[in-house]
């Protein structure tokens, strides 16, 4: 008996969520029946009818894009105040809406409007039945421009609650299921909840209708669900391998296979967490990673032909090529720019906590070594002069010694005889051509090492950066404020 009782509420449950679910889909198609009706008869002028339309879908499904475009149908039949009313009800309706300023101002200068309109005087008598004449609109009507009615996108899941990421998992959550708004484009969306199968879809939505998305997700109880946080948002998430780039920015949630996993969170300015943790199926892990910073200044090298060059900080390399906006520790660096065919820019900076320091560095080029090659051949032509001289000296020298050797020193030689003259000719010759030689040298050396031409400079612009806590419902980080 019991246990056809507990058969017997289990059909009645399961009938009651097929009906509640059927109902939902129901409603969603009637809102689109009355969407596209309303997209017609708008593009037809028939605004009062469009309207009504937009009116009736809201009544289906409230999306607050609903209540926008019926405003917009006010707005081309100049009333104003009913305007004002549905784009009021629209901000009500979704706080958080992307154009929250802009609709603001349209109530502002529609308001306005309402109220010349209000105060003009009567227009004369005329027959009653005769249609009431446009009234030209003012200036800062005329400046909102033309406005526009709105097609909607719709996400839901199955069950709902499941995190929505459009174009990248590295971007923060767009919402959770269900969610309706306006997307133009092409998308690609993620759809991922604890314990079901994530789901991934390319699509591109009408903006000429109801476009909706719904998905059923299924249970997966072979993966994790990991929850990464950190006590600095939007600190850099990595998970395996560094070099595959950023998975993802903290705070992150998501399915993750099981195993063993390495992850680092880490941020520019701030050491770097590091942890392993071991994913089980169906379970969830909570990584909460402290991250510690030391006082960081900011340098910002740009300039003409820095996209060639690359930057040292301290025999470092800090970018491979500029323009390049990199954070560095507080105190003195010495920063180095190379490119190839100039000269090295060397500078000391010292660089202070909350501080950006701008440098356009002007590289000169490289001068060539003409001067010094030169120097080099006559180098190697009075060493070999002097080589040649010496050595028909030392001949002439050789010869004369033979002489006096032959003739045992009975008779010397002629104290005339010519070659004591061009011997004595040969070696002076010999050693000026040394001397100069050595001259051409030290020339060489000091045109192959010299400084020739202007160095390559740089200007230095110093800006603070103020870094205050925001802290709001939603968000705790820290905001930056330039000044110079």
């Amino acid at each position: 008996m019991k246990l056809r009782l507990l058969l017997v509420v289990s059909i009645v449950l399961g009938g009651l969520a097929v009906g509640s679910s059927a109902r939902a889909d129901d409603t969603l198609t009637r809102a689109r029946e009355h969407f596209d009706k309303a997209q017609q008869l708008y593009a037809g002028g028939k605004y009062t009818d469009a309207a009504a339309e937009f009116d009736a879908a809201y009544a289906e499904r409230p999306f607050a894009q609903f209540l926008f475009n019926v405003g917009a149908c006010y707005e081309k039949l100049q009333q104003y105040d009913k305007a004002v009313e549905y784009y009021s009800r629209y901000l009500s309706d979704d706080p958080a809406a992307t154009d929250k300023e802009s609709v603001q101002k349209r109530i502002e200068v529609l308001k306005k409007e309402a109220a010349r309109l209000e105060a003009a005087p009567p227009p004369p008598e005329t027959d009653p039945n005769a249609p009431k004449p446009e009234v030209a609109p003012s200036e800062a009507v005329k400046q909102l421009g033309d406005v526009k009615i709105r097609g909607l996108v719709v996400i839901e899941s199955d069950p709902a609650g499941a995190l929505i990421y459009l174009d990248s998992k590295k971007n923060k959550p767009l919402s959770k299921t269900p969610w309706n708004g306006t997307l133009e484009g092409e998308h690609t969306i993620y759809i991922e909840r604890k314990g079901y199968k994530p789901v991934e879809r390319r699509f591109t939505p009408d903006p000429n209708t109801i476009f909706a998305l719904v998905f059923s997700l299924a249970e997966q109880d072979y993966l994790g669900w990991i929850e990464i946080k950190s006590n600095i948002p939007g600190a850099n998430i990595y998970i395996d391998d560094k070099a595959i780039g950023v998975f993802a920015k903290t705070p992150y949630s998501g399915n993750i296979k099981p195993g063993k996993h390495k992850i680092w969170v880490t941020t520019e300015g701030y050491n770097e967490y590091e942890t392993e943790v071991n994913i089980v199926p169906g379970e969830t892990h909570t990584v909460e990673a402290k991250i510690e910073g030391t006082p960081v200044g900011w340098l910002n090298l740009r300039g003409t032909g820095i996209d060639r060059a690359a930057i040292y900080v301290d025999g470092k390399v800090l970018c491979e090529r500029g323009p390049c906006r990199k954070a560095i520790p507080e105190g003195s660096h010495t920063v180095k720019i190379k490119r190839n065919g100039y000269k090295t820019y060397t500078r000391k900076l010292d660089v202070q906590a909350k501080t950006e320091i701008i440098l356009r560095p002007s590289l000169a080029k490289e001068p060539g070594r003409a001067d010094a090659v030169w120097a080099y051949v006559f180098t190697g032509v009075f060493l070999g002069g002097g080589i040649y001289l010496g050595i028909q000296a030392n001949s002439i020298r050789d010869e004369l010694d033979k002489d006096i050797n032959n003739n045992m020193g009975a008779v010397p030689p002629d104290s005339k005889d010519p070659r004591f003259t061009r011997g004595k000719l040969f070696a002076i010759g010999a050693d000026a051509a040394y001397a100069l030689a050595g001259v051409t040298a030290l020339t060489a050396i000091y045109y192959t090492f010299r400084d020739k031409g202007r160095p390559s400079t740089g200007s230095i612009d110093v800006r603070a950066v103020a870094i205050e806590p925001h802290i709001s419902p939603t968000y705790a980080g820290l905001g930056m404020e330039v000044t110079w």
